[in-house]
C-alpha cells in the first residue's frame, strides 16, 4: 500500500490536471508535489518522446534497471511500453539470459547497453571497456541520453520502492509471462 495518497483530477489544482493524463499510480502519487511532479514528468517525457537514442535500445536499458532492481512496477510498465517501441519477447528473454550470464540472440550493441545498465546499477558507473564499446556505435549525444536514461530510471525505481507505489492490475499481467525472481 502506498505511503501517500493517490490523487484524482478533482483533488488537484486545474493547472496541474494535465499531469494525470497518464492514469497511473506513479503520477497520482507524485502530484502530491505538483511542481516536482511536473519536473519529473519533463525528464520522463524527454526520454520517451524527444531523445534521439534508438527507442528499442532505450527501453531495453530501462527494462534492465527494472529487472535488476526487482521493480515489478517499472519492469511491467516498460514491457508494455517497450512493445510500442519494438521490444519483442525475444528481446526480453535475451535480457534475462544476459543478466544470468547465459548467451542470447541479441545483437552486440544491445548486449553492451544491457551490460552498461547492469554496471551502473551494480557498480555505480559503466566500466571503461563497456563505455568504449558502446561509444563505437553511438554519438556523443546518444551516449549522454543513454547514461541519463539509465540514471533516471535508477532513481525512478527508488521512488517506486520508497513510496510503495502499487502496480496496476493491467500491468501485473506481464508477470505471468515474465515472473521476476524474488518478487511475489
Amino acid at each position: 500500500m502506498a505511503r501517500l495518497s493517490y490523487l484524482e483530477a478533482d483533488q488537484v489544482a486545474p493547472e496541474y490536471r494535465d499531469m494525470l493524463k497518464r492514469n497511473t499510480n506513479l503520477h497520482k502519487l507524485l502530484v502530491n508535489s505538483p511542481d516536482m511532479a511536473r519536473a519529473f514528468n519533463g525528464i520522463g517525457n524527454y526520454i520517451r518522446f524527444k531523445s534521439k537514442l534508438d527507442p528499442r535500445l532505450r527501453e531495453l536499458a530501462i527494462l534492465q534497471v527494472g529487472w535488476l532492481e526487482k521493480s515489478e512496477y517499472e519492469f511491467t510498465h516498460h514491457v508494455k511500453i517497450g512493445r510500442e517501441f519494438g521490444v519483442t519477447d525475444e528481446d526480453v528473454e535475451g535480457l534475462m539470459a544476459e543478466t544470468d550470464g547465459r548467451p542470447s540472440k541479441l545483437e552486440p550493441l544491445a548486449k553492451a547497453i544491457l551490460r552498461g545498465a547492469r554496471e551502473m546499477v551494480r557498480e555505480l558507473a559503466m566500466s571503461e571497456a563497456t563505455f568504449a564499446e558502446i561509444k563505437q556505435k553511438l554519438s556523443d549525444e546518444h551516449m549522454v541520453d543513454l547514461v541519463l536514461t539509465i540514471a533516471f530510471y535508477c532513481a525512478v525505481v527508488r521512488v517506486l520502492a520508497t513510496m510503495k507505489i502499487d502496480n496496476e492490475p493491467y500491468y501485473k499481467e506481464v508477470l505471468r509471462q515474465y515472473p521476476i525472481p524474488g518478487v511475489e
